[in-house]
């Protein structure tokens, strides 16, 4: 699934006539598995900080769920201690970066009681991998204690997956809330590149 996406977005580019632009993920999976050519010049490679730029993303009340404010990109550039400041709100993105991974959206807040960074996602895989996405969260999410929940929804036919941003590696508190969002993105890509293995 995630290799025919990638296909059919990159075909997509070339079908309209326009000049190939990807991050660095989507570039080395497209390479590897020889969607574009190893000619560097063939494709352009995106600025990491522009991923989210034309994100949809709403700040959210926890308690109600009620829309507090949508937001523009220039949000992403808050501290991620924004969150610890706002303890009552979560961070709600729709990205087409998302979509090409088999995302629908991820959600990002602090848990009140433990005081980490969780993160809340729709991921669209079939329920047949679910050995494969619990070993990869094991293998990739640092920490003893429990680290991720997963459940698949038979009724929209998502895995419902929650996880600690403080668990994966490159997390600090020092980022944006821009470059946790890049990093939740880098860690998913890896998850659906080793499904797709």
């Amino acid at each position: 699934m995630f290799h025919k996406q990638m296909n059919q977005f990159i075909s997509e580019v070339y079908q309209k006539g326009e000049k190939l632009e990807l991050f660095k993920e989507e570039k080395e999976f497209a390479v590897k598995h020889g969607l574009i050519p190893t000619d560097s010049e063939a494709v352009i490679e995106k600025d990491p900080s522009a991923r989210f730029s034309d994100a949809y993303i709403e700040r959210c009340d926890k308690e109600s769920e009620n829309l507090l404010a949508s937001e523009t990109a220039a949000f992403l550039n808050q501290a991620i201690t924004y969150l610890k400041e706002h303890k009552n709100e979560f961070i709600y993105v729709e990205s087409n970066w998302f979509e090409l991974i088999g995302v629908d959206a991820v959600s990002l807040e602090v848990d009140d009681v433990f005081g980490t960074y969780d993160v809340m996602l729709g991921l669209k895989v079939q329920k047949k991998f679910e050995k494969i996405i619990k070993d990869q969260l094991n293998n990739r999410l640092q920490g003893d204690e429990d680290k991720f929940d997963l459940m698949f929804n038979h009724d929209d036919g998502l895995w419902n997956l929650n996880f600690t941003l403080n668990n994966v590696d490159g997390f600090n508190e020092v980022m944006s809330i821009g470059e946790a969002y890049q990093l939740i993105y880098r860690f998913l890509f890896k998850l659906g590149e080793a499904i797709e293995v």
